[in-house]
């Protein structure tokens, strides 16, 4: 059974609400390790969109792409 676009939403937004630095440290989530999380979701999901869900998790856009809602 592949991942769904929601199993991909709610990953996001776990690792939005731990967190995510820029350099390297044990916490929170390293952009690193968000990146290799970004290609095991890749690899469940041919329709996954790494742009979007990258998008989603950096706070530029909503969870399915469109503008964030304020």
């Amino acid at each position: 059974m592949s991942m769904s676009k929601r199993d991909f939403i709610k990953l996001a937004d776990l690792i939005r609400d731990f967190g995510v630095v820029e350099q390297e440290s044990p916490l929170p989530l390293t952009q690193t390790q968000v990146a290799m999380l970004a290609d095991f979701c890749a690899s469940q999901n041919p329709r996954f969109d790494r742009a979007r869900w990258l998008g989603y998790i950096a706070g530029t856009c909503g969870p399915s792409g469109g503008r964030v809602k304020t």
